[in-house]
């Protein structure tokens, strides 16, 4: 069963409107909460944004800051465009209207394995609920700015916290993308 969550979850870049609902989310929150942490230190905190106009306003907070020069090249998907792909998109949480931040504790040398393994659990618990979902970076970036910090502290974040990843959550707009082939010589096994 896990295997089958495994291979049925994909990175959705294309959102409908409709809102998840706030059971979904807590159970997605709670299968964050239960993530892998290193050395048991639980480091780490979530804030969810349940609100469509809010998460689209740090979807744009999001994008404001990339820097393209170093995409030359990069092609993601004709499926589920990305912001690499497309650079007219303006949000960079494609208009998904929930987002987890997380954030965890500065100059912790495990700080972004365990942000991972957080949107990792959470993800793979929105595919088991039938909820789209794709993880999402530049988490420093976005609130390096006096509007983020401002957020931060409202939200009650510590302040040598930062954000090292998104979890973005909705309803794909559209049909399901394939899988990918997998390549080959990835795995390999030494006895």
């Amino acid at each position: 069963m896990l295997m089958d969550i495994i291979k049925a979850r994909h990175s959705i870049r294309k959102y409908t409107s409709q809102q998840i609902s706030r059971e979904d989310l807590d159970k997605i929150l709670e299968a964050g909460n239960y993530a892998p942490n290193a050395g048991g230190g639980q480091r780490s905190m979530m804030v969810a944004i349940h609100d469509k106009e809010k998460a689209v306003h740090l979807g744009q907070m999001n994008l404001a800051r990339f820097n393209r020069t170093n995409l030359e090249g990069s092609y993601v998907s004709k499926e589920q465009p990305s912001i690499i792909d497309n650079p007219k998109m303006k949000n960079g949480f494609y208009d998904a209207p929930t987002v987890v931040c997380i954030f965890c504790q500065e100059n912790f040398l495990f700080n972004t394995a365990d942000a991972f393994c957080i949107a990792e659990n959470m993800i793979l618990q929105a595919t088991e609920l039938g909820i789209s979902s794709c993880i999402i970076s530049r988490g420093y970036e976005t609130f390096d700015c006096p509007e983020g910090r401002d957020l931060c502290k409202e939200w009650g974040v510590p302040e040598n916290y930062s954000c090292q990843a998104f979890v973005i959550l909705g309803y794909i707009d559209g049909p399901q993308p394939a899988s990918k082939p997998r390549r080959e010589n990835r795995v390999v096994v030494v006895e």
